[in-house]
């Protein structure tokens, strides 16, 4: 039924397209031109203006011949770095990056997946309801494309979104709410050979704060993490500026503000007791979803899962991805998983067999759809 090599070299074929968030120009074309080749007209809409990108989300609807609701799937055009020349290698039945880039699967995969799951359907006249795809930009950073897709475009009562890892059969159910902080830690600076008692040292401030805060696993729902850091100019200046940025992330929205509180309090404490200032702030990146396990899109997952031979299992993540974005549409979404491992790092791989149930997987489920 899916015809392997053809969706490997289509997965080739995508991976090797430099696609960096916002830098998305060539992938929108190309996966334009596959889709207008299947007989669909995909549009581009104004998502990359409105942020600065090369190009918008892609948005194509394919009409079905059965009574059900309509389903979205979903892919996100871009890589994160290192992304540039993407060398994939076969072995066996893995699929690798040379080591010196990121494979790109993340989300290459997931578009791969799709389009064989249309080519399928196509070939063989299986019955379905419509279908729309949405390919979106710049998701690496921030869900961007998602939050700034065109949706008056889209009428589907069910997303699908192909960009998890883990066994093929797991969907994501639940995920966390983040909060983006920013923080500005402001001292007084001083020569730090003559006169360093005349100078107020932010990095002081900033290890009292961190020190004295809860960061990691706070609990099962929550997490926490000081991410990045600059300050300084030169070893002779008592630092009296640094920046900071982290998150706080839960699947509970009460949670989630306790925790960043406790953040901005220790940053808040540690500057009144070294006499500096501090600016907080803190920024929803995006809401938290949770699917009820008795929900329709649930069932229908299990009877396409049973028909197909797969092991349906309903997973919570810690991570964010345009399903949250989806879901605060009012579309009832989950991450489906396509295989994918190591993601982010140059270790990262993939497997043709777990590309190939993906698709197999996703064609039941589009059959099962009630």
């Amino acid at each position: 039924m899916v015809n392997r090599s053809r969706l490997v070299d289509e997965f080739l074929e995508l991976v090797r397209i430099d696609s960096l968030s916002l830098k998305e120009r060539q992938m929108c074309d190309t996966l334009k031109r596959k889709l207008q080749e299947l007989g669909y007209q995909p549009i581009e809409d104004d998502a990359g203006q409105k942020v600065g990108g090369q190009c918008g989300n892609i948005i194509c609807t394919i009409k079905g011949n059965k009574d059900v609701p309509a389903v979205l799937l979903t892919a996100h055009m871009d890589t994160v770095v290192p992304g540039i020349g993407k060398k994939p290698i076969i072995e066996g039945d893995i699929i690798k990056s040379d080591g010196t880039t990121i494979l790109g699967g993340d989300d290459a995969a997931g578009i791969a997946i799709i389009l064989e799951t249309l080519k399928v359907l196509k070939e063989q006249g299986i019955e379905h309801g419509d279908i729309q795809v949405a390919f979106t930009i710049a998701e690496e950073i921030g869900l961007i494309g998602a939050k700034n897709l065109d949706y008056s475009k889209i009428y589907a009562k069910y997303g699908f979104i192909m960009d998890s890892d883990g066994r093929i059969g797991c969907a994501a159910v639940k995920a966390p709410s983040q909060n983006k902080i920013h923080v500005v830690i402001k001292g007084k600076a001083a020569h730090a050979g003559m006169e360093p008692e005349k100078g107020i040292s932010a990095f002081s401030i900033m290890a009292d704060a961190i020190s004295s805060m809860k960061l990691g696993r706070i609990d099962e729902e929550t997490t926490a993490n000081i991410g990045i850091i600059h300050g300084g100019v030169a070893t002779n200046i008592v630092c009296d500026r640094v920046e900071i940025e982290g998150e706080a992330r839960s699947r509970q929205a009460s949670k989630l503000q306790q925790q960043t509180e406790h953040m901005r309090e220790c940053f808040e404490k540690a500057a009144a007791k070294w006499g500096g200032q501090v600016e907080f702030t803190a920024e929803m990146e995006y809401p938290a979803y949770s699917i009820d396990i008795n929900s329709d899109i649930i069932k229908i997952m299990k009877k396409a899962a049973d028909e197909s031979g797969f092991v349906f299992e309903a997973v919570t993540t810690g991570g964010g991805s345009d399903t949250n974005i989806i879901n605060s549409k009012g579309i009832e979404a989950v991450d489906l998983s396509v295989g994918m491992t190591k993601v982010h790092s140059v270790q990262e791989q993939i497997s043709i067999t777990d590309m190939e149930n993906a698709v197999k997987f996703l064609i039941s489920i589009l059959k099962n759809v009630m």
